[in-house]
């Protein structure tokens, strides 16, 4: 099948170069010219464990490849894939600013029937937006040509996107007509060999379903960190607690664990949207606005921990471990180590911080200040340092030289925000250890 994927972001790419993988002729096109040449000489903009090889593979073999023209990208396919941004607004809402760009593009543009494809994250009622955008232009160029909407949200963890794309657990499709579902059917037959993934149901159920689905897993995480504040002040211990959950297969292991609270492109942003939704429709979401404000006190619950040991941070060296979200991905969006370096700067510490691969974006959305300093190793961070917090768990964190990092450390501190290590045998090694709702 030949398609246009419109929009070279996380879902864009991943989408098309997944989709040119199983053979399908797929242009991948970007109003942003630079980032086109450079996917065009083969730079990747993004990191994403495997995408880079599933990239050079499909542009060897002349099934991916990538335009900033308008014309070659509504030509090219037959299938028009939307997967740009939608940010949230300043009132909580989905900016569908560049969501309605391309279908007007493709309105003006079109010369043949389409079925286009909703792959971003929007709110209900989109795809009738879309609808109504691609019609509006056709009937200013007099044009009869017909076309499906379809509603295809992606599902796609960050650090594991390729697998994701590759061996879905599910493929939700929104369809109102026979056109649009065959496609789609045709499209994602190579992924369901094993047995039937796609999930037909009607275009507003469909974009619900992407909303809902973060939500619940925003809220599991929000939930077992009100648990781990509780468990400290009881004296329980939250590690104890999750596995006692857990264990009951009604609520099962998954997104069960406490730590400096959720981020990256999908949780923070989903959640407002899904709340300014029900406002418009005179419905209070009141748990998922509880979700959002614990949220944003954990994030800050790592400081607060800090300071139980350094009351006055004024002076103070602060090691950070981990930048990005979440391991295995160097985005930074609404990541908990923006906010915690904030509050750490506005105490007056000083911050050497060190992510295996997240510094360059780091370095663009942290305060510019000669408090911040990013250095090349995990150890380096830890020279004459007063403290470590340990905020994304990457795995070369998961197992080091307890005793040289306390060499280097001015002051054996550990403030753990994602439970990595056992608090006995960290404070028998000689450390202070704090960690989230442990005793």
């Amino acid at each position: 099948m030949k398609l246009s994927v419109i929009g070279t972001g996380y879902v864009g790419l991943v989408s098309g170069a997944c989709l040119a993988d199983v053979g399908n002729d797929v242009l991948c096109y970007d109003i942003d010219r630079s980032k086109i040449e450079k996917l065009v000489q083969g730079i990747i903009p993004i990191y994403e464990p495997g995408l880079k090889e599933v990239v050079h593979r499909n542009t060897e073999a002349k099934r991916l490849h990538f335009s900033f023209d308008q014309k070659e990208c509504v030509s090219f396919g037959d299938i028009m894939m939307i997967a740009v941004g939608t940010p949230s607004g300043e009132d909580g809402s989905a900016d569908l600013k560049y969501v309605l760009d391309v279908a007007k593009m493709i309105g003006q543009r079109m010369e043949k029937e389409l079925v286009v494809v909703s792959k971003s994250t929007v709110p209900v009622g989109t795809a009738e937006k879309i609808r109504a955008t691609i019609q509006e232009e056709l009937n200013k160029r007099s044009s009869k040509l017909g076309f499906s909407v379809v509603s295809n949200p992606e599902f796609l963890k960050e650090g594991a996107a390729i697998e994701d794309f590759l061996k879905p657990d599910r493929i939700i499709v929104g369809v109102d007509d026979e056109r649009g579902k065959k496609t789609l059917e045709e499209l994602y037959d190579p992924f369901q060999r094993n047995h039937h993934k796609v999930l037909f149901m009607d275009i507003k159920s469909a974009e619900l379903t992407k909303y809902a689905s973060n939500a619940m897993l925003a809220t599991r995480i929000s939930f077992m960190n009100e648990l781990s504040r509780i468990s400290e002040s009881l004296g329980a211990d939250i590690e104890s607690v999750r596995l006692g959950m857990g264990a009951d297969p009604r609520i099962g292991f998954h997104f069960l664990y406490p730590g400096v609270g959720y981020g990256g492109s999908c949780f923070p942003k989903d959640i407002k949207a899904l709340v300014k939704t029900g406002k418009d429709y005179d419905i209070r979401l009141s748990i998922l606005e509880a979700v959002e404000s614990a949220n944003s006190l954990q994030k800050i619950f790592l400081v607060k921990k800090l300071k139980n040991f350094i009351h006055d941070l004024n002076n103070k060296t602060i090691a950070i471990w981990g930048l990005s979200f979440k391991p295995n991905t160097d985005d930074m969006r609404d990541a908990p180590s923006v906010e915690i370096i904030k509050s750490l700067i506005s105490e007056g510490a000083a911050i050497v911080a060190y992510d295996p691969i997240a510094i360059e974006e780091a370095k663009k959305v942290l305060p510019k200040s000669n408090k911040i300093r990013f250095v090349e190793s995990a150890y380096e961070a830890l020279v004459q340092a007063d403290s470590l917090m340990l905020v994304t768990e990457w795995k070369e964190f998961k197992s080091p030289d307890f005793q040289k990092m306390k060499a280097l450390m001015k002051r054996p501190l550990i403030i753990d925000g994602r439970n990595q290590y056992k608090p006995q045998m960290v404070r028998d090694l000689g450390f202070e250890y704090s960690s989230i709702g442990r005793r």
